[in-house]
């Protein structure tokens, strides 16, 4: 599976070891995870306020930056948006990663683009699609993903 990096130029998803990595949780990962919890509370507040799309595509975003976390907190650099491709690569290193947890990665994964964006759709806007229902499964997918993200980086 090849994934667009920030200049455009198509690339094998990767890993890379993180500049500096000393062995012990780096600071950018507690950055990844800190905003992680900041994009589900995001989320939380977004469906409060009755913006069911904003609410889930926060939740993917939630998701996608506690799964980066966890690759800081190991030393390594993630690329990409997909949370599926995320955390099928930390499967080695957390046993929680099982194929339950995939199918919630696989339903954050539909909410990256259609949320945000009317050609996403067949047609209308998003704000005319999302259901509160969608939008409470997003969050609720997303709190396990940064459950077992968080007990990664507690080990690291």
């Amino acid at each position: 599976m090849n994934f667009k990096c920030g200049h455009g130029d198509a690339h094998p998803f990767a890993f890379r070891p993180a500049v500096g990595y000393s062995g012990h949780m780096s600071g950018r990962a507690r950055d990844w995870f800190r905003q992680a919890e900041a994009d589900l509370q995001h989320a939380r507040h977004a469906l409060r306020d009755g913006h069911c799309e904003w609410a889930s595509f926060a939740a993917q975003q939630a998701a996608e930056k506690a799964a980066k976390a966890a690759y800081a907190a190991l030393g390594q650099e993630a690329w990409g948006h997909v949370v599926t491709e995320l955390l099928v690569g930390l499967r080695a290193y957390e046993a929680a990663i099982d194929e339950a947890l995939l199918d919630r990665a696989r339903a954050l994964d539909k909410l990256y683009i259609p949320t945000r964006y009317p050609n996403g759709l067949a047609g209308g806007a998003p704000a005319d699609f999302y259901t509160r229902p969608e939008a409470e499964r997003a969050i609720a997918d997303a709190e396990v993903v940064l459950a077992v993200c968080q007990r990664m980086l507690s080990r690291a």
